[in-house]
């Protein structure tokens, strides 16, 4: 008689800062699913910290070392076989916490899960653009890490098969047009830092504008932007700043070293 395999345990890892008006609803929809829920969190001055620890002992408060790092901190502290990253502002649907122990307990051979991701902005669901993907959010424990990036962090695995769910992965992305302002510009920048530091150039003040209407199309045509109405028109100029953005930063910094090295004074 063979021994029967034990279900593979689920550790969910969320970096926080900030966000007592959302987390609720993202630790609500993993707690039935998760063997353990660890939260970093990097100062909060709201009230994030109590409402994380009635779903979870495991909070740690911390300093920010960027986003990549930050993730791959929760991720040394996690025990499960599997892993589950997932941000304060997002949620798993209703299909997903069915899905994800149902395909788990089959002992899937995958080292990797994608989750198909569902954006809400503005009350509109986006089903297109910039959502239409699948992100990279569950996966085997072992071997894995998180790239070091300051933002758009990935999480690297050893090589292996990797599968895609069903179950939509929703992203309350913003709060309000402020905040998307905000994050539009932080994002930019740090990107911007990211890419200088790297020694890239990114094809001076023209590449940017060029880079930044490549975007634009790219997102509201060719990825069907379009059929999300007025907030996927809203969204795609929005990520068409944010090139533009990210590479004029870019090359206002090689324009400043440049400076720097005719003029050392």
């Amino acid at each position: 008689m063979h021994a029967k395999l034990l279900e593979p345990t689920l550790s969910v890892i969320i970096i926080t800062l900030n966000e007592a008006d959302r987390i609720e609803t993202c630790l609500r929809s993993v707690a039935g699913i998760a063997d353990e829920i660890i939260v970093l969190d990097s100062g909060s001055l709201d009230n994030t910290v109590d409402i994380v620890k009635k779903y979870t002992d495991k909070v740690f408060i911390t300093d920010w070392p960027g986003y990549g790092p930050q993730k791959q901190r929760a991720l040394e502290k996690a025990t499960g076989q599997w892993v589950l990253s997932i941000d304060a502002d997002e949620a798993l649907s209703p299909e997903l916490i069915h899905e994800i122990p149902q395909v788990l307990a089959g002992h899937p051979l995958e080292v990797m899960f994608k989750l198909p991701w569902a954006t809400t902005v503005f009350g509109k669901r986006l089903d297109y653009g910039r959502s239409a993907r699948a992100i990279r959010r569950l996966f085997r424990r072992k071997g894995a890490r998180f790239s070091n990036a300051m933002v758009h962090e990935t999480v690297i695995t050893p090589p292996g098969k990797t599968g895609i769910l069903k179950g939509r992965l929703i992203h309350y992305s913003v709060r309000d047009f402020e905040h998307l302002l905000i994050k539009n510009r932080s994002y930019a920048w740090l990107k911007s830092l990211q890419q200088f530091e790297q020694g890239k150039t990114g094809g001076g003040l023209w590449g940017a504008v060029a880079r930044g209407v490549w975007v634009f199309i790219q997102i509201y045509i060719f990825r069907g932007g379009i059929l999300d109405g007025s907030v996927g028109f809203l969204m795609a100029v929005m990520y068409s700043q944010y090139a533009f953005n990210k590479y004029a930063g870019l090359w206002t910094l090689n324009r400043t070293e440049k400076l720097k090295t005719v003029d050392p004074s």
